[in-house]
């Protein structure tokens, strides 16, 4: 499934630029390069904050958190941070699977842990 993206630049309150990414479909290896390509030109500007828009997002894998977790470390760089909005119940499953495992490797490798958040996030979706 491929990944669409919408970039709506914005400003704050607190007179810094906000960047929104709506993203719509898949996150995975082979759409996570063309996100990172667009995160970097948002990056070059002086945005501080970055709302990630997850309502049409439908699965991610690990190289989505990798991106992810890039953008909160360049961010955090500039006294910034990254924000995710309106989540779907399997991305909010993997967040907080990942969440209640700070620094803690216990995946032998990066395709089990994609084959685990594949299954979880196809369990989540049964249920629907």
């Amino acid at each position: 499934m491929p990944l669409d993206i919408q970039i709506q630049n914005g400003a704050s309150a607190s007179n810094y630029a906000t960047t929104t990414l709506k993203l719509v479909g898949s996150l995975d290896t082979a759409t996570a390069p063309e996100l990172e390509r667009q995160l970097g030109s948002v990056l070059t500007t002086q945005t501080k904050e970055i709302v990630f828009d997850l309502a049409g997002l439908k699965f991610i894998s690990s190289a989505g958190l990798r991106v992810f977790a890039n953008v909160r470390k360049q961010l955090k760089e500039r006294s910034g941070q990254a924000s995710f909005v309106h989540l779907q119940p399997q991305i909010e499953e993997v967040f907080e699977i990942i969440k209640s495992l700070p620094n803690v490797a216990i995946f032998k490798d990066i395709a089990e842990l994609d084959r685990y958040l594949v299954a979880r996030q196809r369990a989540h979706q049964e249920k629907l």
